[in-house]
Formats: C-alpha cells, structure tokens, sequence
C-alpha cells in the first residue's frame, strides 16, 4: 500500500537527549490519522520533523511519495499545517493574514478568502487586528489559513487549544466534510482520548517518544466486547442463577464482587431480574463497552 505520509525509523536526539526514537508512522490518502500521546511524548517533535523545521537525527521522511530533503519546497505547496501555536501578523486583520497565505501559496480562488472565514464563524471579526484576537479565534484562525488552499495533506499540533465544546464540535465536523468531500488527509495529534476517538480513522499511539501500536478505529471497535457488569453479594450463587436458571454461558467472575455478562443477547433488566427473583443481592449495575481509552 501506499502511503500520502510514512516515517521509517525516524528518531532525533538534541544535546544527547533523545527526543523520539525509531517511530514508523503510515498515513493513509484521505484518511483522519490520530497522533494520540500523554504530554511530552514526543508528538510535536515528530511533527516538527514532517513539517522540516527540524533535521531528523536518523531515519527518513516520504511525503506524497518522495523522500523528504531539505530543498523540497514544493511538497509544502501541497500541505497546511499548524505546529504548537499559529503566528501571524498580529497587527493585521483576520481576512489580511489569509490573503498574504493566499498569495504566497499560490492560491487565487475567488471568494476562497470569504467562504473560509464562514467555516469556524470568523466573518464578524475579519476585519479586527489579529492582536485583539482572543486564543480560542486565534486557533480557529489558524486552522482556517491551514485549510484554507484545500492542501491535500493537513498536519494540525493540538488543533483544539483553547477552544470550547461547541468550537470544537464545529472543527471536527470540518475536518470530516473536508477528507469526505474534498478527499484531505489529516494528522491530527492530541493527548485527549476522545478527541481522537470521535474523529480518527487510524490512531498511532506514541510514548516516551516511541510507537507503541498503530491500528484502525474499526480494529478497536472489533476487538473489544461490550458487556453488562454486576457487583453483587454472592459471585458463586449469581453464576448459579445465570448458568442454570438463564442458560447462559459467557459471563465471567472478577475478583469477589464483579461478575460480567458477555451474552449480547440478554439485556440489562432481564439479568437483573432474575437474580432478585433468586435471592442475588445487587450491590450495582452498569453497562461497558470497551473503547479507544481501555485500549489505550
């Protein structure tokens, strides 16, 4: 298969620390790849090194199919990107700061400018200087001039800093239209879980700076069991009742409270009925489905 974005053994090191160490990263055309690690892992360094603000140590970079060197220029024309905080010239106007991306890009759709601001609500404070701009506008601001070219690879550092829920509800459903409609992939880091379980396709976890694992959301979703777990009095005389009374046979016994039921077809109500109508004292109820936090 090939890959819009791929590492091999990519590591650097700075002053004799190591930053990242052999990280193999496979970015896939017009998919939402998550780059999901605790703070520090090593996220940015990688990205900075996608990017080519930072010379890799070891190892290579392909974008697009062609090595990574620094005098490939051009592959940046097909890329936005947002590492740590976006800059801008501060005492310019939102609209201002797009249109001198616009023109040095390349990029002269008419109305792009306009339709751009519209996505993540910007269009009241076009024209206000970016210095009066509040964090949260800011990262909207600078996820708009990232997309703003429809590049066919986006790399977004913490895209949703500094924003609200309801600003970054607006951002991931962008970022879905946009590898829907317009075929963009994205590589999207973060250290919260469920950001990247609502919107990725493929979650590569790094940590202490090396890959631990890269899988498909639908790999997650298949290998993990939703399952109905009760905490209880007596585990022996509940599995009594679920086996001989419920005919039931995949449940399982954890520790000396929890008993868990794996069968999909009982549901909730009728467990926990026929346990009190046996005599099980239930001491609580609750229904899990393993996600891409357990996994993690």
């Amino acid at each position: 298969m090939s890959y819009i974005l791929q590492t091999s053994h990519l590591s650097k090191r700075i002053g004799g620390k190591e930053l990242v160490s052999d990280v193999n990263i496979h970015v896939k055309k017009g998919e939402i790849y998550g780059f999901l690690g605790p703070n520090g892992a090593g996220k940015t360094t990688v990205m900075k090194m996608v990017t080519n603000l930072w010379k890799p140590t070891e190892g290579t970079i392909a974008l697009f199919g062609r090595l990574l060197e620094p005098s490939s220029y051009e592959l940046f024309q097909r890329m936005g990107s947002i590492i740590e905080f976006p800059a801008f010239y501060e005492y310019m106007s939102g609209r201002d700061n797009l249109q001198v991306h616009c023109e040095y890009m390349g990029y002269y759709k008419k109305g792009s400018v306009e339709e751009a601001l519209g996505m993540l609500d910007l269009t009241e404070a076009a024209d206000v200087p970016v210095k009066n701009y509040s964090l949260g506008m800011k990262q909207r601001l600078g996820i708009v001039r990232a997309v703003l070219c429809r590049p066919e690879l986006v790399i977004l550092d913490e895209p949703t800093n500094g924003l609200d829920p309801v600003g970054m509800k607006k951002i991931r459903d962008l970022f879905r239209m946009l590898c829907t409609e317009y075929g963009m992939t994205f590589m999207i880091s973060s250290h919260l879980l469920s950001e990247i379980e609502s919107i990725a396709d493929t979650v590569g976890v790094i940590h202490h700076g090396r890959m631990m694992r890269e899988i498909s959301m639908q790999e997650i979703a298949e290998m993990n069991t939703a399952y109905i777990e009760f905490v209880v009095e007596d585990t022996r005389k509940a599995a009594y009742v679920l086996a001989e009374k419920m005919g039931l046979e995949y449940f399982k016994i954890v520790g000396d409270s929890e008993i868990r039921i794996y069968d999909q077809g009982i549901t909730t109500q009728k467990a926990a009925k026929e346990l009190m109508k046996n005599g099980v004292e239930l001491v609580s109820i609750s229904r899990h489905t393993e996600n891409l936090e357990n996994f993690f």
